[in-house]
């Protein structure tokens, strides 16, 4: 089954858009992205691995996370929760931080994430906007999407052996 992947960076915007189709219900999609001992088992490319030091999904809440490399060099992400809708969507505030959460320094993202049921498939749109043009720059030029797009390939393969196993 071919999934739409779909990626566009709006540069005047600072935006970047991401649509992606999934081979599962809204029930698994939305437990994969909410609950960590999930999202732990498929957000980082290979042969990156994930680390969730904390995850309170609430509003109000955060998630302190690790992508660590090859070398075992940790690069922390903090998300803080500002506006969840169960089942529909969730907007977050997202920055780079050092292991106890301090922000790097005074940029971030507002990423919206969005959930569309289908028969079949549930779609899911992301929408991360940034701050700043240069953190923007980075991040489309240093392998965000192909990052992403692999983390994704992760999901696939984990829901995979979800809708099998039914």
């Amino acid at each position: 089954m071919n999934l739409l992947f779909d990626f566009t960076a709006d540069k005047e915007a600072k935006t970047i858009h991401i649509t992606r189709e999934f081979a599962a219900d809204l029930d698994l999609v939305w437990d994969a992205f909410t609950k960590p001992e999930i999202l732990i088992q498929w957000t980082a490319p290979k042969p990156f691995r994930a680390h969730i030091k904390e995850m309170d999904f609430r509003e109000g809440g955060r998630c302190l996370t690790a992508m660590i490399s090859p070398e075992n060099v940790y690069h922390w992400s903090l998300a803080k929760y500002i506006k969840i809708e169960p089942k529909t969507s969730f907007l977050s505030r997202n920055s780079f931080c050092d292991e106890n959460g301090n922000n790097l320094n005074d940029h971030f993202s507002m990423t919206t994430t969005s959930f569309k049921p289908g028969p079949e498939l549930t779609t899911v749109y992301v929408e991360k906007k940034f701050d700043d043009l240069s953190i923007f720059e980075m991040m489309v030029s240093r392998g965000f999407k192909e990052g992403t797009a692999a983390g994704f390939s992760n999901l696939d393969e984990y829901l995979l052996t979800l809708v099998t196993h039914k």
